[in-house]
């Protein structure tokens, strides 16, 4: 007879809501108080916003959800629907929570140090949404997608997208702003993989010692919708034959198998390790 799995507890989702609440609202931060009052931008989504923003004066927070948008809901298809979920919630508590820092001072205004505490900060309001389950940015959504269809990973097109948008930065606000802008970038990045605890590449691999082998990997196949591999070991202790899940994924999904593995078995062991490339069909699958 089939176990049946738990659904996430309302306790728990209510807790990655609220850490998501509190990585937007350091986004936020991030921008009022340190990149826009010194006219340095990140990459992706955010990057366009606050060009475009400085461009023609309209509502950052208005335009990070319409230039978002499009790729939550290609990605709603691929990506998974409570992930989508918490990636909108996300982008609208950044959205408001933004404008509401409009009149606060800027805490500094020499370029390097907000170039440093800016991105600092950023990235670990990012890494936190990241790590409850959602985004706040739609560019690595695409590069999903495209990945699925064209011979690059994730973290090509995302680079390519941001080189893009650093290069009309430099016309826009000018080339030292640029240079500024990448080394924000740079920071961020680094903190959104310190504070994801390995969140560095697009391309994930979790190997899963569990007792409850079956109903793990059925409920990981049915509710991430990948394919798992069983593999055979035998515990250095008590020398008991074991079966161990291998499972490659994306950096978006390790959030949603902790949970599911986790709902299934809470004594489970899982390693999460950086996969250099991941090529097959199977990889490809979409995700339900």
């Amino acid at each position: 007879m089939r176990k049946q799995h738990k659904k996430e507890s309302i306790p728990s989702i209510i807790r990655r809501y609220i850490m998501m609440l509190i990585g937007a609202t350091l986004a936020a931060v991030a921008l009022e108080l340190f990149l826009v009052p010194n006219t340095i931008i990140d990459g992706g989504v955010i990057g366009i916003s606050l060009i475009t923003n400085n461009l023609t004066g309209f509502n950052f927070g208005i335009l990070i959800l319409i230039i978002n948008l499009p790729f939550l809901i290609a990605g709603y298809k691929y990506i998974g629907k409570s992930f989508v979920i918490a990636s909108l919630f996300s982008i609208i508590a950044l959205a408001l929570i933004e404008p509401t820092l409009h009149h606060v001072p800027a805490l500094t205004e020499e370029p390097l140090l907000a170039t440093v505490f800016g991105g600092l900060i950023l990235g670990i309001g990012v890494g936190i949404v990241i790590r409850n389950g959602g985004a706040l940015d739609g560019t690595e959504i695409l590069g999903i997608l495209l990945a699925r269809r064209l011979p690059f990973s994730v973290g090509e097109f995302v680079m390519f997208f941001n080189i893009f948008i650093f290069a009309w930065a430099g016309f826009v606000l000018g080339w030292e702003q640029a240079m500024f802008s990448i080394i924000t970038y740079f920071i961020a990045s680094k903190a959104i993989d310190l504070v994801g605890q390995g969140l560095t590449g697009d391309t994930k691999a979790a190997v899963i010692v569990t007792n409850e082998y079956a109903d793990v990997g059925e409920a990981i196949q049915e509710r991430l919708g990948r394919m798992i591999t069983n593999l055979y070991g035998k515990g250095g202790y008590k020398e008991e034959d074991k079966e161990v899940i291998f499972v490659v994924l994306t950096r978006l999904e390790i959030a949603k198998l902790k949970s599911i593995v986790y709902e299934t078995d809470p004594k489970a062991f899982i390693t999460i390790i950086d996969a250099q490339e991941a090529h097959g069909s199977k990889f490809k699958s979409p995700i339900h």
